[in-house]
C-alpha cells in the first residue's frame, strides 16, 4: 500500500490546488487504489513567513505534528519560502521532502553551472544558499525586478492569472536569462499558474513537479519487497 501522504498546504491556496493536480497526473495509477492517501491541512492562515516568522513557525509545527497524529506517515509543503522554517516541522518526527534541496539538485543535474531563480525573498536566500552547498552560481533578480515578481505572485493569489502577469513572468524570467542564467527555478509555487517551460529559453525547473515526483517517490512502492524512498528523505 502506498504509504499517507500528509501535505501541508495553504501558501497559497491556488498553487496547493495547483500542486495536488500534479501529484494525480504524475502518479502512475490505473485504478482509484494506486494513487496515494492524502491527508491535507489548507491553512491559509498561517502568519506571514515574511513579517512573522516565529508565528509562522508555530503554525507550521502544530500542522505537522495535527498531520502525523491523523496517520501521515510523509510530510510534504508546497511552499517554497515556508521552507524557511523546516525545522518546526521535522520536530513532528516523520520523514519532511525538502522541496528546496529537491529542486535545487534537479536543476544541477541539468549541467547548468549559472542557475536563475524566480522566487520571493525568502525563498531567494534558500536557493542562493542550497545551490552554494552544491557547488553551483545562483542568477538572481535586480531590486527592481524582484518587486515587480512579488507583484505578479501576489496577481496570483488573488485570482489574477491574465496574459498581463503571464507577459511579466516572461519577462522575469528572459531577464534571469540575459544575466547569464543557464537554467531557470521556478522557485515559488505561483510561477507555474503563469509560465510554462516554452516560455523561456533555457530548461524551466518547476519546484512544484519537482516536489509532485518525490512525493511518488516517497509514497508509492514499485514492489511489495521495495524499500520505500521515504526512509531516507530528509
Amino acid at each position: 500500500m502506498p504509504r499517507i501522504l500528509g501535505i501541508l498546504g495553504g501558501m497559497g491556496p491556488a498553487a496547493t490546488v495547483a500542486f495536488l493536480d500534479r501529484l494525480v497526473t504524475l502518479t502512475p495509477a490505473e485504478h482509484d487504489e494506486d494513487h496515494i492517501r492524502v491527508l491535507m491541512d489548507m491553512n491559509p492562515q498561517v502568519p506571514n513567513r515574511h513579517r512573522n516568522p516565529p508565528g509562522a513557525a508555530e503554525a507550521l509545527g502544530r500542522m505537522a505534528t495535527s498531520l502525523r497524529d491523523m496517520g501521515a506517515q510523509v510530510l510534504a509543503m508546497p511552499c517554497n519560502t515556508a521552507h524557511a522554517h523546516a525545522s518546526a516541522i521535522r520536530a513532528a518526527g516523520i520523514p519532511f521532502i525538502d522541496m528546496i534541496e529537491r529542486t535545487a539538485a534537479a536543476a544541477v543535474q541539468t549541467g547548468a553551472q549559472r542557475i536563475g531563480i524566480l522566487a520571493t525573498p525568502g525563498g531567494q536566500d534558500l536557493y542562493v544558499a542550497e545551490l552554494e552547498r552544491q557547488g553551483r552560481a545562483a542568477v538572481v533578480l535586480n531590486t527592481g525586478d524582484r518587486r515587480a515578481f512579488l507583484d505578479t505572485v501576489f496577481a496570483v493569489k488573488r485570482g489574477d492569472v491574465d496574459a498581463g502577469q503571464r507577459m511579466e513572468m516572461r519577462r522575469l524570467a528572459a531577464a534571469l536569462v540575459s544575466q547569464g542564467a543557464q537554467v531557470v527555478i521556478a522557485g515559488c509555487t505561483e510561477v507555474p499558474l503563469l509560465l510554462a517551460s516554452e516560455d523561456v529559453t533555457v530548461p524551466l525547473v518547476d519546484s512544484a513537479e519537482v516536489l509532485a515526483m518525490a512525493c511518488i517517490a516517497a509514497c508509492v512502492s514499485t514492489s511489495s519487497h521495495d524499500k520505500c524512498p521515504a526512509d531516507s528523505v530528509i
